[in-house]
């Protein structure tokens, strides 16, 4: 058996704690973590506690937390207890790895379950925003046994690219991506081609830009309300797109994995502004459900994110984080102050692309220049 956490555990924990979180000696953190998560859990309280930080380590036992939902009683996992909501009022930075861990039974069980188990949501951003918390999203815990099955991986390799990826310095990574939001932010025409059949452009918005750098911003009105947790492994720029201006055909070189979805081979086609077509080699019939429920504006373009991370090489769940990989969504982009309101979002991810704004080349094949 590995000794864990392992190295590489310790070094991504010391850099989310020191680099990306920057938690100073005295600051009250908390850390949640389920079963599979562990190992980074306690490597974080291990390097938070390094720097001089005081832990409070909140586990939530996987078996225990089905045995609920088999007893009927999601809506009481949906209410925080008291304890945990005075937790949050004193912390200073929380730090979150994805669970549940069972990929097997979550796409078994009801949406309406877990939108029932996971209602503490709303009212936790809501209370974190009021006290200026900051933290991450540590996304290792999508690599499960279940989806590694389901996905054709190797979860241990998965779990270690994911770890790579959350050792990148969030300086490096900014100014990396500094011409690129330079140019989105003065540019009014995408093209983006490939030798793939790609040759695609789109329009700006005419709205800043957002870097994701692996920074939290919890007081920063420029970004989201959930901002104030930062996504980690993180190296990406957004920007919405005009959803009246659009021409021509994406082809995905790399999947889409969405938390119990995933699609591969995915090609958009727009014809004045307007999604026309859409095709999956993997994927395409729950895409066509959620499409189909989709309010006004599912068909039309949203926004473009660039990845910036040089340490995310074709790792599922980071795809748009990938290093000169450009993400294509259709449908909401109100979360980057565009006009798109649909209630329907999702994308497809190209790497190795050529990418110019307004004529002036930013991305060669796959490369930022």
């Amino acid at each position: 058996m590995p000794e864990l956490p392992s190295q590489l555990h310790r070094d991504a924990a010391r850099n989310i704690v020191t680099r990306y979180l920057k938690i100073r000696p005295g600051e009250n953190a908390v850390i949640e973590s389920w079963d599979h998560t562990l190992p980074i859990a306690t490597a974080t309280i291990d390097e938070i506690r390094r720097v001089g930080g005081k832990t409070l380590h909140i586990h939530e036992d996987e078996d225990a937390w089905w045995r609920a939902i088999d007893r009927k009683q999601s809506k009481l996992l949906g209410k925080a207890s008291a304890p945990e909501w005075a937790a949050l009022k004193a912390a200073d930075v929380y730090v979150h790895f994805w669970g549940p861990g069972d990929t097997d039974r979550i796409e078994k069980t009801p949406e309406r379950t877990f939108d029932e188990a996971f209602a503490w949501f709303s009212p936790w951003y809501q209370a974190a925003r009021k006290s200026g918390l900051r933290g991450g999203r540590v996304a290792i815990g999508f690599a499960t046994e279940g989806r590694a099955k389901q996905w054709g991986l190797d979860r241990a390799r998965w779990e270690e690219s994911i770890l790579r990826a959350c050792t990148t310095d969030p300086v490096e990574t900014a100014k990396s991506g500094a011409r690129l939001y330079k140019a989105l932010s003065r540019g009014k025409k995408v093209r983006i081609t490939h030798s793939n059949g790609t040759d695609l452009e789109v329009g700006l918005a005419g709205v800043s830009p957002r870097l994701h750098d692996g920074t939290p911003h919890p007081r920063d009105k420029r970004y989201g309300p959930s901002d104030m947790l930062a996504q980690i492994p993180a190296g990406r720029i957004g920007v919405a797109l005009d959803s009246t201006s659009a021409e021509g055909r994406l082809h995905a070189n790399r999947r889409t994995n969405i938390w119990w979805y995933w699609s591969a081979g995915g090609t958009f086609d727009f014809v004045d502004g307007k999604l026309t077509s859409y095709s999956f080699d993997n994927g395409e019939e729950e895409f066509a459900r959620q499409y189909k429920k989709g309010t006004a504006g599912r068909d039309r373009t949203g926004s473009l994110t660039f990845g910036l991370n040089p340490a995310a090489k074709d790792v599922p769940n980071l795809e748009n984080v990938e290093l000169g990989c450009v993400s294509l969504a259709v449908g909401r982009n109100q979360h980057l102050n565009g006009t798109n309101r649909s209630s329907f979002m999702n994308w497809i991810t190209l790497a190795g692309s050529e990418v110019a704004i307004d004529g002036a080349p930013v991305i060669r094949a796959g490369k930022l220049v």
